[in-house]
C-alpha cells in the first residue's frame, strides 16, 4: 500500500510541471476588439477596447468597407477611412480602449472596424460596424482560375552603403515565396508594393514578375524597393496582389549621420575661409603707411634737420670711435710731426744739439 502511494505521489510531482507548462500555451488566445456600439451615423463615435494584443504594442483603428470580419480588408487601407484612423498604445497587459470617430469609408458597407499592428510582429482583429446611411453593396466575387498565395515569410535582402550614409535613397529587395493554389496558370502576375511610414497609409507601386506559374507550383519572387533619398525611422513595406494585402515586412532605416556631420563641416570651414579671404583684401586694400605703423619712420625732411639722426646711424655712431669723420690719425696736423720717424733736421734728433724752438714770429 505504501509503495502505491508513493508512486502515485512520484507521478504528481512529474504531472504538475507538464500541466504548468501546458496551460499558459492553451491560454494564449488571439487579440480581440470589442465596440461600445454596432452602428452609428457618420460625425457620431464610438469606443473600442481589446484584449489579448502585444503589451506596449502600438496599434491602428480604422473604419473600413468591403470586408468581413476574420478576413484581410479587401483594397488593403484604400478601402478605410484613413483620415479619421486613431492611433493608440497598449498597456503592460495588452488592453486598450480608444474612442474612434465614425466616418463613413470610399467604398461601400459591409464595414468592420478594422485594428491592427503598425510595427514589429504583425496581429490584426475585426469587428462588425454598420455606419447608418451609408451604402450597402455584396463583397465582390472571388476570382476564378488562377490564385497566388504567400506560402513563407517574406524577407528584405541588402545592406546599407556609404552612399546611404550621406543620404542617398535607401534601398532592398522584398523577396517571398508564392504558389498558385487556383485551377489555372498565372503568366506575368502584376504585384503591388508598398511603403508607409509610422501610422500613414502606404504609397503603392506596380510591379510586374516575368514568368508562369502553374497551377499547384510555386515560385520565388524578387521586387526592388526604394525609399525617398533621405528617409530614415521606422517603415513597412506591404504586398499586395488582386486588391489583397498577401504580406507586411518592418523595415527599419538609420539616420544618414553623413548629411549632419556635411553640415557641420560646412558650417566651420566656411567662416574660416570668408575669415581669411576678408583679412588678405583688407591687407590688399589699406595704405602702405597704415601697414608700417609698427615700425615708425620719420619723414625724409627731418633726416636733414642738423643734430638729428635717424636710430640706425644713431646707434651706429656710439657703437664707433669718437673721430671726426674728416680727420684721420694719420693726417692730423697736430700729430703728424710727433708721429713721423726721427730726422737730421729734426729738433729731437740725439746727433744735433738741442736747440730751443721759438713760437710766434721773429
Amino acid at each position: 500500500m505504501n509503495g502505491k502511494v508513493r508512486g502515485a505521489l512520484l507521478a504528481l510531482l512529474f504531472l504538475i510541471p507538464l500541466v504548468a507548462i501546458v496551460q499558459p500555451a492553451s491560454a494564449a488566445a488571439p487579440p480581440s476588439v470589442k465596440l461600445s456600439k454596432s452602428q452609428a451615423g457618420a460625425g457620431g463615435s464610438i469606443t473600442v477596447t481589446g484584449e489579448e494584443w502585444r503589451p506596449r504594442a502600438l496599434l491602428m483603428i480604422l473604419i473600413c468597407g468591403q470586408s468581413v470580419p476574420s478576413t484581410s480588408v479587401r483594397g488593403g487601407t484604400n478601402s478605410c477611412a484613413n483620415a479619421d484612423g486613431r492611433a493608440v498604445t497598449t498597456d503592460a497587459e495588452g488592453h486598450f480602449s480608444r474612442k474612434l470617430p465614425v466616418a463613413e469609408p470610399p467604398v461601400p458597407c459591409p464595414c468592420v472596424v478594422h485594428v491592427a499592428t503598425v510595427q514589429g510582429r504583425k496581429a490584426e482583429a475585426d469587428a462588425i460596424f454598420q455606419v447608418a446611411g451609408h451604402a450597402v453593396e455584396p463583397l465582390p466575387a472571388e476570382p476564378t482560375g488562377g490564385r497566388l498565395s504567400v506560402l513563407t515569410d517574406t524577407r528584405l535582402d541588402g545592406s546599407s552603403g556609404l552612399l546611404t550614409w550621406f543620404g542617398a535613397p535607401p534601398a532592398r529587395t522584398l523577396v517571398f515565396t508564392v504558389g498558385n493554389v487556383g485551377t489555372s496558370a498565372i503568366k506575368n502576375p502584376v504585384f503591388q508594393v508598398g511603403t508607409s511610414h509610422g501610422v500613414f497609409a502606404p504609397q503603392w507601386e506596380e510591379q510586374q514578375w516575368r514568368g508562369t506559374i502553374q497551377p499547384g507550383r510555386k515560385a520565388r519572387i524578387e521586387l526592388p524597393v526604394e525609399l525617398a533619398a533621405g528617409a530614415h525611422g521606422g517603415y513597412t513595406v506591404s504586398l499586395k496582389y488582386g486588391g489583397k494585402v498577401m504580406a507586411e515586412q518592418p523595415w527599419g532605416v538609420g539616420r544618414p549621420w553623413g548629411v549632419t556631420l556635411f553640415w557641420i563641416l560646412v558650417c566651420l570651414v566656411v567662416p574660416a575661409a570668408l575669415f581669411r579671404v576678408g583679412m588678405a583684401v583688407v591687407d590688399r586694400v589699406r595704405p602702405r603707411q597704415t601697414a608700417r605703423r609698427r615700425g615708425f619712420r620719420l619723414p625724409e625732411a627731418a633726416l636733414r634737420i642738423p643734430g638729428l639722426k635717424p636710430r640706425e646711424e644713431a646707434r651706429h655712431a656710439s657703437s664707433s670711435p669718437s673721430t671726426l669723420p674728416w680727420f684721420t690719425p694719420d693726417n692730423d696736423p697736430g700729430t703728424a710731426g710727433r708721429l713721423s720717424a726721427p730726422h737730421d733736421d729734426s729738433p729731437t734728433s740725439r746727433t744735433s744739439p738741442a736747440t730751443p724752438t721759438r713760437k710766434g714770429p721773429p
